[in-house]
């Protein structure tokens, strides 16, 4: 799902799906405008050819009375967009709205949590051989925070964020090799040859992303969706990273909580080497 601050346009983009073609004509137009103008009926109905009639039903469509309604909540938040000459931002108001955007991302994404799917992935994790994480970009940042946390409690895994290494890993798996892809779009090339590769390896291969398309879902065993942000790719106010962090917070509560006994003490195993070449580092360096 697509995040705006704009809450008018939040509004258009959550009613697109239940529009007529020139209903979504009306959306795009106002979707992507970043100007003022004038907006009266008569003006836009010119512009987009079509009816004022039209407007008024894209306007209800929104949740709003009528067309008026829509375009003086429109204004007013498209007046807050456009950044004044001379005038610092308010910090206070970009506040705001990233809180806003990740509490609506927060509530998103629980909602799509499937705690059967999340039982299936823990239990391809516990009796996986092999395990990949496969990642560009920034999933590929989420990939190697991945490896790191499970390897501190005795699960090895590899994070792969390089294309061709990706291809190599993927062509030697097999039955008992799990592969993790992720792929905010669902459309990186890389991640999909390489998925596409170890499935027919015979390779278990869960699916994160934040499309659930037919092409994406026929090369994976498990499809999880997590929640998006406006241009998830870049970024842009809100990490995109957010609901990976969660949703993997999520796996990594309920793989620790089986066997935790053994898992605590392979945590502590790791601590204290890590601490322990800490430790030898500073006696050589003194």
């Amino acid at each position: 799902m697509i995040y705006y601050q704009n809450e008018t346009k939040q509004n258009m983009f959550n009613s697109y799906n239940n529009m007529t073609p020139v209903e979504r004509s009306i959306a795009d137009f106002f979707l992507s405008n970043t100007e003022k103008m004038d907006f009266s009926s008569k003006n836009i109905s010119k512009r987009l050819y079509v009816s004022e009639a039209a407007l008024s039903r894209f306007s209800k469509k929104c949740g709003y009375k009528g067309y008026r309604e829509l375009i003086f909540s429109y204004e007013k938040d498209l007046e807050n967009d456009i950044p004044k000459e001379d005038i610092e931002p308010d910090i206070s108001s970009f506040t705001k709205k990233i809180k806003g955007s990740y509490a609506s991302i927060l509530q998103e994404e629980f909602g799509l949590l499937n705690e059967k799917q999340i039982r299936k992935v823990v239990e391809k994790l516990e009796n996986a051989r092999k395990i990949y994480i496969f990642g560009i970009g920034s999933p590929g940042l989420i990939a190697k925070e991945f490896q790191q946390r499970f390897i501190r409690i005795g699960l090895p895994m590899e994070a792969v964020t390089d294309a061709q290494l990706m291809q190599m890993c993927a062509a030697l798996t097999d039955e008992e090799t799990l592969v993790i892809a992720i792929s905010l779009s669902g459309k990186t090339k890389e991640v999909n040859n390489s998925v596409r590769i170890a499935k027919k390896k015979g390779a278990s291969v869960v699916y994160i992303t934040t499309n659930e398309s037919a092409e994406t879902a026929e090369c994976c065993d498990e499809l999880i969706r997590v929640a998006g942000t406006k241009n998830a790719e870049a970024g842009n106010m809100v990490s995109p990273q957010f609901s990976l962090l969660m949703l993997f917070d999520v796996l990594f509560a309920y793989y620790f909580a089986n066997n935790t006994y053994y898992k605590v003490k392979k945590y502590k195993e790791t601590m204290c080497a890590v601490q322990g070449n800490a430790e030898l580092m500073e006696e050589e360096s003194s």
